[in-house]
């Protein structure tokens, strides 16, 4: 396997799933064990995510061990530099942060095999290598970062990101490493995946009975599914309309599901919004949405009787923003199933899609044979449109998002690259905005259109859409749906942003 150590990079699990698309088995762990767990692992390379912090700040002997075998070690950002610092290099902090796209200049190195001299790379980093270690070599730069890569006997280090799809040939390199200079087995597959969760269900859950938290999405489904070939009918869909949906969201899910699973609806439309009532901080919105889930599902399983386990299609994206994940990640938003969970709950939680993304959770969807429907299904957050209103969620606002969406929707259907497109959605914001409609004075409210391409939603790029497209939508919201009288197209890209506002 290649093992990948986790410093607390959002894109920790990108790692492992670049090494999986080399059908290479790969696992991760955290910074914070004994790393000697290594000697008893089965590693025929090691990789060192990137991270929040500062290798200046820590004590890096610490992690002197990981180069003591013959592993070879590919460290990436904080991993370069943290490799760097334990052999006396120096690391400092830069003058300017970067962040984004950089132009990179390669020297000959196995690393970069099959790859063209000059191309592009994605930076996100606060500090640089600016000495190296004696006896290492420098063998990539960029006008602004001169030791943009390094070799050291069989460590590499990258300044960038290879991980991500913004860099150029990022996926080649990373095959480089695991083929070339590991040399490391493929066995990895998404038949042994389902195979080896399968029993682990079925092993875990035993004779009792578990619920799947439904949402008509393609990550609940392939997880309901999956579960459902461990449990058989000893699985029970539920689905809860919590009055945050999408336009007629609960009547196609129900109409789709009901064949594939035995699925009850839950109407907590009254409870969810009395919850939410006055809440303006999206923090607050996401844990409470967490909590009502929560209880919602504990009262059924009650009802049922034996049920001891919930099933949820939780995904990488949502553990690594929570702060959940396995090194020690920043927080960046409580996701409802992840960071918005109570401390105290009566059920045991079965994830089986923790670690995936969503396109491997669709090539899961395509060998169960799922119906396209859900194959292709743009992704929703599972706080519904609580978070694409910014502030606070009543019926007049959730109202007026659903029409304006909705019509987004239609246009967007229309278009020729729409399967494209990652995700395309309305977002209210809190904001009034002078008009004139008939001659007349209005103080209305504005709606942002945001389009994002991405493959995994841990990285992500607005999405030119035609002008026409944009004036089409814009005149239709603003004279269809009553409280809207000015639309703004968000053009900013993940990272900085996020995909969602809130």
């Amino acid at each position: 396997m290649i093992v990948v150590v986790d410093f607390g990079s959002q894109y920790t699990q990108l790692i492992a799933r670049r090494i999986r698309e080399c059908k290479v088995y790969s696992e991760i762990v955290s910074c914070l064990v004994d790393l000697s767990v290594l000697d008893d692992m089965n590693v025929e390379g090691i990789v060192l995510s990137g991270g929040p912090g500062s290798v200046y700040e820590v004590d890096t002997n610490a992690y002197r061990h990981i180069f003591s075998g013959t592993a070879p070690v590919l460290g990436i950002c904080y991993g370069m530099q943290l490799a760097a610092q334990v052999f006396g290099g120096k690391v400092r902090k830069t003058k300017t942060r970067e962040y984004g796209l950089a132009r990179l200049t390669r020297r000959l190195n196995p690393l970069f095999s099959g790859v063209p001299r000059s191309f592009n790379v994605w930076m996100s980093h606060g500090d640089v290598v600016v000495r190296v270690p004696e006896g290492s070599r420098v063998i990539a730069s960029t006008e602004t970062t001169p030791i943009a890569a390094l070799q050291m006997g069989t460590f590499h280090g990258l300044q960038f990101h290879p991980e991500v799809r913004h860099t150029q040939y990022g996926q080649r390199i990373i095959r480089n490493f695991v083929s070339k200079i590991c040399d490391a087995r493929k066995t990895w597959s998404m038949r042994r995946f389902v195979d080896e969760e399968v029993v682990r269900i079925k092993k875990t859950v035993g004779r009792d009975r578990a619920i799947c938290a439904i949402s008509g999405g393609v990550d609940s489904t392939v997880a309901g599914t999956i579960a459902a070939r461990a449990l058989g009918k000893n699985l029970i869909g539920v689905f809860v309309d919590n009055g945050l949906l999408r336009m007629n969201e609960r009547e196609e899910v129900k109409k789709s599901l009901s064949a594939i699973m035995n699925l009850r609806v839950i109407d907590a439309r009254a409870r969810f919004l009395d919850r939410l009532a006055g809440i303006n901080d999206a923090e607050k919105k996401r844990k409470i949405i967490g909590h009502e889930f929560i209880r919602i599902f504990e009262a059924e399983a009650r009802r049922v009787r034996d049920v001891k386990y919930l099933v949820q299609g939780t995904l990488y994206p949502d553990v690594i923003e929570s702060g959940k994940g396995i090194g020690p990640a920043d927080v960046i938003k409580s996701h409802h199933n992840v960071g918005g969970l109570p401390k105290k709950m009566h059920l045991k939680i079965i994830e089986p899609l923790r670690m995936l993304f969503k396109d491997e959770v669709r090539a899961i969807a395509r060998y169960l044979k799922l119906p396209r429907s859900f194959i292709d299904r743009k992704p929703f957050p599972g706080p519904g449109l609580a978070v694409r209103i910014v502030g606070v969620v009543n019926p007049a606002r959730l109202e007026m998002l659903r029409r304006a969406d909705q019509i987004i929707s239609e246009e967007a259907h229309k278009l020729k690259d729409y399967r494209d497109i990652w995700q395309i959605f309305a977002v209210l914001l809190p904001l009034g905005s002078v008009g004139v409609m008939g001659d007349k004075r209005t103080y209305d409210s504005v709606c942002a259109i945001r389009a994002v391409s991405s493959d995994d939603g841990m990285t992500a790029d607005w999405v030119r859409l035609p002008h026409d497209f944009l004036n089409r939508v814009a005149r239709r919201v603003v004279n269809e749906v009553k409280g809207i009288n000015r639309v703004v197209f968000d053009i900013t890209s993940k990272p900085p942003a996020t995909i969602e506002w809130e």
